[in-house]
C-alpha cells in the first residue's frame, strides 16, 4: 500500500500575499516546494476546504489540511555500501562517517554515496528528502550524521538545527600555535571569483564557530570546535579565515606546515595526510518524537589517531 501523509497546519500571518506554495514551503519545510505543487495540483491538498492553485495569494490564517499520497523523493540506486551505525530506532539513525565517503549524488558520483548506502539499508527513505539527510559532511571530513527515518522525524530535526539546538562538536588539527582560542563570527558565501570555492563574504549567511585548544605541538595544535550554524565548508573556511587552516586541507589549507628540524617520520606523515584533518566527534540531540536527550561520541580514525602520535612524538607544548 502506498503511505500518505497526514498534513494539517495554518499559515502563518507573516505570509500574507505570499503565493500559497511558497508560503507552504515555509510552513512544511519538510517538503521540497515541487512536492507541495503537486499535492495542491492533484487536489491532495485543500485550503479552508477547497481547491486551489499553487499560485494563488494567502492571506495568513488558512487552513491547509489532507492526506497526500507519498512518491518517492530521493532517486538513487541502493548500494550495499558497510555503514557504521551507532543508533537506530524507527524514526532516526546516527552513523559514523569514514573519510572518502560523498554524501548525495552528483555529477562525478553518481553511485558509491552515502546516500545509495542508506537507501540499501532503509529502502523507506526514499520517500524523504535526501534520504533523511538533515545535516552533512564534506567527502574527507569523519565522524558522525544523524538521519531521518521519518517525515516527523525529518521535520523535527529540521527545525533542531534552525533553532541552533544540535549540538556538534568536532576535533580539527591546524596549522599554527594559537595561545587560547576564540569565536569567529563571519558571514559566509560563495567565493566571488572561484564558484566551487566558500569564502567569508559581506553578503554571505551568518556563520559562527567556537574553538578551544586542547593540545599544542611545535608547529600544529589540535583544537575542539563547536558550531553553532552549520554552513558549506564552515570550520576550513572560518578556520583558513584567523589563519588556522585545516592540516592537509586540500582547497583552503595552502601549503603544510612542518616543524623546523622534525624527523623524517614526522616529515612524511605531514606531507602525506591529503585530506582536512577533522572529525565530528560529538553529537548531541533531543529525540524528534519522545524528546529524550541523545548523545553519540566517535573515536578518532587511524590516520588522525596516528597523525596526533607522530605530532606529540615531535614535540608536544604543555600548558602551563
Amino acid at each position: 500500500m502506498t503511505p500518505s501523509e497526514r498534513i494539517d497546519c495554518q499559515i502563518p500571518a507573516d505570509c500574507a500575499g505570499m503565493r500559497l506554495d511558497q508560503a507552504l514551503a515555509l510552513a512544511l519545510p519538510a517538503y521540497s516546494r515541487s512536492r507541495l505543487q503537486q499535492w495542491l495540483k492533484a487536489g491532495q491538498l485543500r485550503v479552508d476546504g477547497r481547491i486551489v492553485r499553487p499560485r494563488d495569494p494567502v492571506w495568513g490564517g488558512e487552513r491547509v489540511s489532507g492526506e497526500p499520497i507519498l512518491e518517492p523523493e530521493t532517486v538513487a540506486i541502493a548500494q550495499n555500501i558497510p555503514l557504521d551505525i551507532r543508533y537506530e530506532d524507527e524514526d532516526l539513525l546516527a552513523l559514523n562517517k569514514p573519510a572518502g565517503l560523498v554524501a548525495h549524488p552528483a555529477a562525478g558520483n553518481r553511485d558509491g554515496t552515502l546516500v545509495n548506502a542508506l537507501l540499501h539499508h532503509a529502502p523507506e527513505l526514499a520517500l524523504l528528502p535526501r534520504a533523511g539527510l538533515v545535516h552533512r559532511l564534506d567527502k574527507d571530513t569523519t565522524g558522525l550524521l544523524v538521519v531521518a527515518r521519518s517525515l516527523r522525524a525529518h521535520n523535527a530535526l529540521i527545525e533542531q538545527l534552525q533553532a541552533r539546538r544540535i549540538e556538534r562538536e568536532y576535533l580539527a588539527v591546524v596549522n599554527g600555535t594559537p595561545v587560547a582560542g576564540g569565536t569567529v563570527d563571519a558571514p559566509i558565501g560563495r567565493h566571488p571569483v572561484d564558484r566551487q570555492r566558500m569564502a567569508v563574504v559581506a553578503n554571505g549567511k551568518s556563520a559562527v564557530t567556537h574553538y578551544r585548544v586542547l593540545r599544542r605541538f611545535r608547529a600544529h595544535t589540535l583544537l575542539r570546535v563547536k558550531l553553532e550554524t552549520g554552513r558549506t565548508h564552515q570550520i576550513r573556511v572560518h578556520m583558513a579565515h584567523v589563519r588556522l587552516p585545516l592540516l592537509g586541507d586540500p582547497v583552503y589549507g595552502g601549503r603544510p606546515r612542518v616543524p623546523p628540524d622534525a624527523a623524517a617520520r614526522c616529515i612524511e606523515t605531514i606531507q602525506r595526510f591529503r585530506r582536512q584533518a577533522l572529525h565530528a566527534e560529538r553529537l548531541a540531540l533531543a529525540h524528534p518524537i519522545t524528546a529524550q536527550q541523545l548523545q553519540w561520541q566517535a573515536e578518532l580514525p587511524v590516520d588522525l589517531a596516528e597523525l596526533l602520535k607522530v605530532l606529540s612524538e615531535d614535540g608536544e607544548i604543555r600548558h602551563e
